[in-house]
């Protein structure tokens, strides 16, 4: 097994007005917030006379990206009646916002019937120099009745006024709560750097270890994880 890369911590510092930190959902990593669809799903499944299948479960590229970075949750519930939204939330400013269509036009999010909203984020975030951090959907959540869209914010300068969060409420027949906690926006903090990309074919002995490779992958289980995974993850 190949030595891995050493771990090191980045250090990100969140602040929040007086007197909301005892009532206020903290940003966690976003290990700490896999769906329970997938903790209870199969490793495999039965194929019958193909045999078995391994699932997403088993996928760690898939899991790796939803346990990335850290999530930004909802402040508290939010109940949905026949597209009215509603709240108890006892801060002068709202935990959600609306945009105009307006707003979105001409673009593919201008979709009839579908609303463009605003979750408020109450924490305002600092990251070391040098490094910025992508908003957007949390990964692999379709389930969830709406889609954040994604910005990229340089956090190590913009530090005094928290960063929002834009989304389409994608699932107009939605009736219920969106409970307090449900992560509305998935962080990654990118390092800015100039990308330096170098392109060429593979010579003959690369690619017969590059058969050979996914000859191993595809035949043993987790090997991919045991031998090349480096992902420092939480959950």
């Amino acid at each position: 097994m190949p030595d891995c890369d050493s771990v090191t911590a980045m250090k990100i510092s969140f602040r929040c007005l007086p007197g909301l930190q005892a009532i206020l959902p903290r940003p966690v990593p976003a290990g700490r917030t896999l769906p329970d669809w997938l903790r209870s799903m199969a490793m495999t499944e039965d194929l019958g006379a193909f045999g078995e299948d391994r699932t997403v479960k088993q996928c760690p590229p898939f899991i790796d990206a939803m346990t990335a970075g850290f999530v930004i949750p909802l402040p508290c519930d939010i109940e949905i009646d026949k597209g009215r939204f509603t709240w108890n939330w006892p801060h002068d400013e709202s935990p959600l916002a609306f945009h105009f269509a307006s707003q979105v036009a001409g673009t593919p999010f201008d979709i009839d019937n579908v609303s463009v909203l605003k979750f408020i984020n109450f924490w305002t975030m600092r990251t070391e120099p040098g490094v910025s951090v992508l908003f957007t959907h949390p990964f692999n959540r379709p389930d969830l009745p709406f889609q954040t869209l994604t910005g990229l914010v340089d956090t190590d300068g913009f530090t005094d006024l928290p960063v929002h969060f834009p989304a389409q409420w994608t699932d107009p027949t939605f009736a219920g709560i969106l409970e307090k906690g449900t992560p509305v926006a998935h962080c990654i903090p990118i390092r800015r750097e100039s990308l330096d990309l170098e392109i060429s074919e593979m010579t003959a002995s690369e690619a017969r270890e590059s058969s050979a490779l996914k000859a191993k992958i595809s035949a043993t289980p987790g090997f991919y994880k045991d031998n090349f995974r480096r992902a420092a993850t939480e959950e």
